[in-house]
């Protein structure tokens, strides 16, 4: 036996090789300090598939709108030669990319939310605003996944894991902790300033208000209020009456101060 013939590897094992992976933008937010905002390498068993080393390095799939191998936009299935260079983009909810990108179908455009248990002050935020938004306190990540799925919703959430599940398409991970930090984080990220529709959903349950004449609710409000105030919003569904007072006219007046 030669020598040649002794140090022959096996048919069909897999064999290491080495990739050069650069992520752009937040998504660098998932990865270990020494890895941010860089260019690194990484060995990986081949055959592999973008899909699986971008799950491998702790990358949410719903994060993701963008891939470039080699300078060539790729889908998740394609499989990876060594020495490749993959370029990693975050979600474009705000630019069209689906002339360009191979990762999803359409972006999605109508803007949809749905929160978990721990973004209730945001979700009431966004309802003032117009945006339709699912909310409960007590809703667990399979129903919030479920729901995203069907109704083509954007989960907004502050639980990593939630976000790496195969079956979450479009999501973010709110870096923001305070409140109204919350808000502008999402309304820069989706680029919500043309799309504000205040005082057109209920802030405590998301249904859609009407106009109500000011004597049709004289009993629902403290009379102060009732002589302060002209213009009122109508809940059918919680029997509450809204109205834009100062912590509202505060709160639209420093959002718009950023348009």
């Amino acid at each position: 036996m030669t020598r040649s013939e002794t140090t022959k590897k096996p048919a069909g094992k897999s064999i290491k090789k080495e990739f050069t992976f650069r992520f752009y933008a937040e998504l660098n937010d998932f990865l270990p300090p020494r890895r941010k905002q860089k260019a690194f390498l990484q060995s990986f068993k081949t055959p592999i598939t973008v899909r699986e080393t971008i799950e491998s390095l702790g990358i949410p799939l719903s994060e993701v709108d963008m891939i470039l191998v080699n300078e060539t936009s790729v889908d998740l299935e394609h499989k990876l030669k060594e020495s490749d260079y993959i370029s990693v983009f975050p979600v474009f909810e705000s630019m069209d990319v689906s002339a360009t990108t191979k990762v999803r179908k359409t972006a999605l455009r109508t803007t949809l939310f749905v929160l978990d248990a721990h973004l209730g002050k945001l979700a009431k935020y966004l309802r003032m605003l117009g945006f339709d938004t699912l909310y409960r306190s007590d809703i667990d990540d399979n129903e919030i996944i479920s729901v995203a799925r069907k109704e083509k919703r954007i989960i907004l959430t502050r639980d990593k894991p939630l976000l790496k599940s195969k079956e979450v398409s479009h999501g973010y991970f709110v870096r923001s902790i305070e409140k109204h930090e919350q808000l502008i984080e999402v309304i820069k990220k989706f680029d919500l300033y043309s799309q504000f529709k205040s005082f057109t959903r209920c802030m405590m349950c998301n249904t859609i208000l009407i106009n109500a004449d000011k004597d049709e609710i004289q009993n629902k409000v403290d009379k102060d209020i009732f002589r302060r105030f002209n213009e009122f919003f109508y809940c059918k569904h919680c029997d509450k009456v809204f109205w834009k007072g100062s912590h509202f006219m505060r709160m639209e007046a420093y959002i718009r101060e950023l348009v």
